[in-house]
C-alpha cells in the first residue's frame, strides 16, 4: 500500500492555522484563544498516545490486550455519556445505564463485523478490532447520550401530563410514549443525517483515509458503506435500550413516575 508520509514540518504548518484561530479569536474579542490551545495540546497528545499504544498492541496481537484496550474504551466512553447530561439516575445506573447500553451494543455489533463481513486472521486481531470499534463507539456515545438527556428533559417538562394520564389509568409505557419518541428521535437522527449526507456532502473520514493511503475509490466506498450500516445499527440498538432502561428505572411497577431517582449532574 502507498501512501504520503508526512514529517514534523507539514504539521508545523497545518498547526499555524491554529494559530490564525487565536488570533482571530484575539482580535474579535471572543476569549477562546486559551480553549484553542489547551484544545490543540490536548489533541496533540492523545493522539500520540494512542499511536503509541496502538503500535504497541499491534505487535502484541494478543486477545487479552485487545479486549482490556476495548473494555477501557467502552469504560471511557460511558464516562463521556455521565459528563454530557444536565440530568442523570441516582446510584450505580447513573453511569451502569449507559455504559452497559454500550457495551452490548458496540460489542456484539463489531464481533458480528470482524466474523461475518471483514473476517481478519486471527478475527481479533487490534489493527482491525480497535480502530472498527472505535468508529462504531464514538457515534453510539453521542445517540446515547442525546437519547438520555431528552429523556430525562422531557420527563421533568411533561411532568404534570404524564402524572396526569397515569391517574386515569395509562400504564407506565403509554404515559411516557411522545418523551419515549422524543428521546429515539433525538438519539438517530445525527446518524440518519449522516448516512444521507455521505458521498454527497462530506467524504467520511475512514473512506477519505483509505483513498490517501492508495486503496482503490470502489473498495474504500465498500467499506464505508458498512461502517455506516454498523454504526446505525450500533446506535439504534444502544440507544433504544438506554431509553428503554431510563424509563423503567424513572417508573415503577405501581405505574407511578419516579423523578425523585433523577438528580441534577454536578458538571453542568
Amino acid at each position: 500500500m502507498n501512501y504520503i508520509s508526512l514529517n514534523t514540518f507539514d504539521l508545523a504548518m497545518a498547526a499555524m492555522l491554529v494559530v490564525l484561530n487565536g488570533a482571530l479569536s484575539f482580535s474579535l474579542g471572543l476569549k477562546l484563544e486559551r480553549q484553542l490551545l489547551i484544545a490543540a495540546i490536548r489533541m496533540m497528545v492523545q493522539l500520540t498516545l494512542v499511536g503509541l499504544v496502538l503500535k504497541i498492541l499491534f505487535t502484541l496481537n494478543s486477545p487479552q490486550w485487545t479486549g482490556f484496550a476495548a473494555l477501557a474504551m467502552i469504560l471511557f466512553a460511558g464516562g463521556e455519556v455521565v459528563a454530557r447530561q444536565k440530568r442523570r439516575i441516582a446510584g450505580f445506573w447513573f453511569y451502569g445505564l449507559g455504559t452497559g447500553c454500550m457495551l452490548l451494543a458496540t460489542g456484539l455489533i463489531t464481533v458480528l463485523a470482524l466474523t461475518i463481513q471483514i473476517r481478519p486472521d486471527p478475527w481479533y486481531a487490534p489493527r482491525y478490532t480497535l480502530p472498527l470499534l472505535g468508529m462504531i463507539l464514538g457515534n453510539t456515545m453521542t445517540g446515547i447520550s442525546l437519547g438520555l438527556d431528552n429523556l430525562f428533559a422531557g420527563l421533568v417538562r411533561e411532568q404534570r401530563a404524564i402524572e396526569a394520564q397515569l391517574a386515569l389509568g395509562a400504564t407506565r409505557w403509554k404515559a411516557v410514549l411522545p418523551v419515549t419518541r422524543n428521546a429515539l428521535y433525538s438519539a438517530l437522527i445525527p446518524i440518519i443525517n449522516a448516512m444521507a449526507a455521505s458521498g454527497l456532502v462530506s467524504l467520511p473520514g475512514m473512506m477519505t483515509g483509505q483513498i490517501l493511503a492508495g486503496v482503490d475509490p470502489i473498495e474504500a466506498v465498500k467499506y464505508q458503506m458498512l461502517i455506516m450500516f454498523l454504526i446505525s445499527g450500533s446506535t439504534a440498538f444502544g440507544s433504544v435500550g438506554a431509553v428503554l432502561g431510563g424509563v423503567y428505572w424513572l417508573t415503577d411497577t405501581r405505574h407511578r413516575l419516579r423523578l425523585d431517582r433523577l438528580i441534577w449532574s454536578k458538571n453542568i
